[in-house]
């Protein structure tokens, strides 16, 4: 029995604000997000409180940003917070129509001012025998920094995510430099989606005029579709990253023995 492809897009949406930090946008967002309808949206620098915002802007949420977002299409979702400071704090989230089997937020903050996290959850989707495991990211903005975060996110993959289970990693990987493929592909068999159908990693920086390839779509065990960058009309205008967007193919993913 076939499937429909399983939909997946990746997002910083820069805390909810335009891209020069002047406007709130978080409802032009959510349009935009509804409009695509991916099944799965890992989401990057996405509020979980904010104190103070809500005084200043009458359309400011009166939930959290990523609850606010999900509404009433994705039904299921995670937070891991990784940025704390007086007036709340932001991190990674992942929106899912399917429903979680369990998640976990794990610290790689190297840098007190620059906090980072690896949000790693599993989720039940028709079609697949094995759960699927989806990572979102958001490293830093230092080589050195980097690197250690990707030697960390190696090792989550090799002692928590077994071979033969479905795996997508996504986010803002701040990797323009493209370090990133060592850790992943050479030693797990994860393959970077746009560089495997494309040749090249999706160039997401700036928003109006993407430039540097900041953003990624990995995956392992799943066989990929299609996949587009998103931008454009309303796209350039939200936040200042663009989004990515990869289809995988359900009914060849993984078979009944996890073959």
């Amino acid at each position: 029995m076939s499937h429909p492809n399983l939909k997946i897009l990746t997002y910083n949406i820069h805390k909810g604000f335009d891209s020069v930090s002047r406007r709130f946008i978080l409802h032009a967002i959510r349009d935009a997000l509804r409009h695509v309808d991916a099944d799965v949206v890992f989401l990057q620098e996405i509020q979980g409180e904010r104190n103070i915002s809500g005084n200043r802007f009458d359309d400011w949420p009166t939930n959290s940003q990523f609850e606010y977002l999900a509404d009433s299409i994705w039904h299921h979702y995670a937070y891991g917070k990784n940025a704390i400071y007086r007036s709340g704090h932001h991190g990674n989230a992942i929106l899912s129509k399917y429903p979680f089997i369990e998640w976990e937020n794990i610290d790689v903050s190297l840098i007190r001012a620059a906090s980072r996290s690896l949000l790693h959850g599993t989720i039940e989707v028709p079609g697949l025998a094995q759960k699927l495991h989806i990572i979102c990211v958001h490293l830093g903005l230092f080589s050195r920094e980097r690197e250690k975060q990707l030697s960390t996110l190696a090792r989550r993959i090799d002692s928590h995510v077994p071979y033969n289970e479905p795996l997508i990693v996504a986010g803002d990987f701040n990797d323009w430099r493209s370090n990133a493929e060592r850790h992943l592909n050479d030693t797990l068999g994860v393959s970077e989606v746009f560089r495997n159908l494309e040749g090249s990693y999706a160039r997401t920086f700036p928003a109006w005029l993407p430039v540097l390839r900041m953003d990624r779509i990995y995956s392992r065990g799943l066989d990929v579709v299609a996949c587009q960058q998103l931008y454009g009309h309303p796209w350039r205008k939200l936040s200042d990253h663009i989004p990515l967007l990869a289809e995988f193919g359900i009914r060849q993913c993984v078979s009944e023995t996890g073959s």
